[in-house]
């Protein structure tokens, strides 16, 4: 066994996340850990890497198990290069070669048992740095950043630049270099484009070893996963298959419940009813009394509460003009940098859904601030049409202090506390969601306390960059239906073919208009 999690329970404040949950991975184990926004998943990754410590129960390793982690979370400080950050992967390299160094200068003094360990010990160090490509290290760099696209980027560029796509694709190049034993992937799909998506599948699929995957992203982990690891309820249970096995699963088992929770409420009606027309009547007492020790003595089954389940209705503001806006030979970048774009020519009218697609870095989000006149063009120019009402989601915000009441009704003043907590439950958030901080909710958590000011104001176009990142399956399919049945424009930055197939009528692909590529 690799990883033992035995008796584990955690929570937050008077928040219980796990109850008493236990979890093994086992050799060749391509795991899929799966559950709705907030039941703990990214939690359950920090527990286990040794992040944080549980309130009870115990993580065990395997002894000399190298696990490498790709966190959804992870903070690229500022003044590190691309080059550096992918160097780190063989920290534990340098270290052995430091220590190779310290047996050479040991060695001048050693006595003759001494002196055979320490040259054993630096023969097995001697080993292990070839084995791990330690004398190849720039040429192996620089074939793993090809791979992903980062060279043209260059590495000695600083990672605070970077964009979400290319942030991602750095961690995950980084460790591909480690080597590690075990990988555990916290969303690795979100800000990945379709090409690397692809790619990242393949690799998965052929992975000798063992992973564990967090993802909403339901065909990826139909490709690449033979467990399920489901978290609901402060519960973790175990099923073998994809997610498509799984469900046909977990469907039956909730139907056999349910069914066998509603014969056993019938019986419970009907011992009650007896006991209580005959416990006062003589002839009938002992029977009316051991139909009451039946009663206290039956294992109770009792159904999990239902989760909220997300609602979205976007409120619509009066009719734009016929033209939303149009671009003119428009170049996207950023003052002082190489421009991103060529000259772009594009045009929106009232009506349409649009899904902007291409690889990353490559300006898409650049080029929808432009249109909003956030970030100037470099030449060139964008016209607005009349009339117009802009929602925009935008793709990462830094959440502050406030909690999630506070956040809304700083955007909606105007609303009574009842109004706001009522906005917040729609979006499928529960009452100890609406008091939290916004910055301790999960990720899919703060994406619709985000969703919940969009949905809020009247508008009659939405700007959208990457909003299915972090939302649950649930989520994902309400906002897909409200989108569809929003009667105003939508122009959406998406990665997943399947959420805007049937949604946008058009698909622009930026990468026509790239000066990177």
């Amino acid at each position: 066994m690799i990883l033992d999690v035995s008796n584990l329970s955690h929570g937050f404040g008077d928040r219980a996340i796990f109850s008493n949950v236990s979890f093994r991975l086992l050799p060749g184990e391509h795991i899929g850990l799966i559950g709705a926004n907030g039941e703990g998943k990214s939690t359950f990754m920090n527990i286990v890497t040794g992040k944080l410590q549980p309130d009870e129960g115990t993580v065990e390793w395997a002894k000399h198990v190298r696990v490498g982690y790709l966190d959804q979370h992870t903070v690229l400080e500022k003044g590190m290069t691309m080059r550096q950050v992918l160097e780190s992967a063989f920290s534990f390299l340098f270290e052995m070669e430091a220590r190779i160094n310290e047996i050479c200068e040991l060695l001048a003094d050693a006595g003759e048992d001494e002196m055979a360990e320490l040259l054993d010990e630096m023969g097995t160090l001697q080993d292990l740095l070839t084995s791990h490509d330690f004398y190849v290290i720039d040429s192996k760099i620089e074939e793993v950043a090809r791979a992903f696209d980062l060279l043209q980027l260059d590495l000695d560029r600083d990672v605070t630049d970077l964009s979400g796509g290319q942030r991602t694709k750095l961690l995950l190049a980084k460790l591909l270099l480690e080597k590690p034993d075990i990988l555990l992937l916290d969303e690795p799909t979100n800000y990945l484009d379709e090409n690397h998506i692809v790619w990242l599948k393949r690799y998965l699929q052929e992975y000798e070893n063992a992973f564990i995957l967090i993802s909403h992203d339901i065909p990826f982990l139909n490709d690449v996963v033979n467990i399920i690891y489901h978290m609901e309820n402060q519960e973790l249970n175990r099923y073998v298959g994809d997610y498509d096995k799984f469900m046909e699963v977990y469907e039956m088992k909730k139907m056999q419940l349910e069914a066998a929770y509603k014969k056993q409420q019938k019986e419970i009606a009907q011992l009650k009813d007896f006991v209580a027309r005959n416990k006062a009547n003589v002839a009938t007492r002992n029977m009316a009394m051991s139909r009451q020790k039946k009663l206290d003595k039956m294992d109770v089954i009792e159904l999990a509460r239902e989760k909220p389940k997300p609602e979205f209705h976007f409120k619509e503001a009066r009719t734009p003009g016929k033209v939303l806006f149009e671009t003119t030979d428009l170049v996207i970048g950023y003052d002082g940098e190489k421009p991103l774009s060529k000259p772009i020519n594009l045009r929106m009218e009232r009506g349409d859904k649009i899904a902007i697609v291409g690889t990353n870095g490559i300006g898409k989000t650049t080029f929808l601030k432009s249109v909003l006149g956030m970030i100037p063009a470099l030449s060139g120019k964008v016209t607005l049409g009349d009339y117009l009402h802009i929602g925009y989601f935008e793709q990462e915000i830094t959440p502050g202090n406030q909690s999630a009441i506070e956040e809304i009704w700083e955007e909606f003043p105007g609303f009574t506390q009842y109004e706001v907590r009522s906005a917040l439950a729609k979006c499928g958030l529960t009452t100890q969601h609406i008091e939290s901080k916004v910055k301790v909710l999960s990720g899919g958590e703060q994406a619709k306390v985000r969703l919940c000011k969009l949905i809020n104001r009247e508008t009659n176009l939405l700007l959208l960059d990457e909003p299915t990142n972090h939302l649950d399956v649930d989520a994902k399919e309400e906002l897909k239906r409200a989108l569809k049945a929003y009667k105003g424009s939508v122009l959406l930055v998406c990665h997943e073919p399947e959420f805007y197939d049937g949604l946008a009528q058009q698909v622009w692909n930026l990468e026509q208009y790239s000066r990177l590529l």
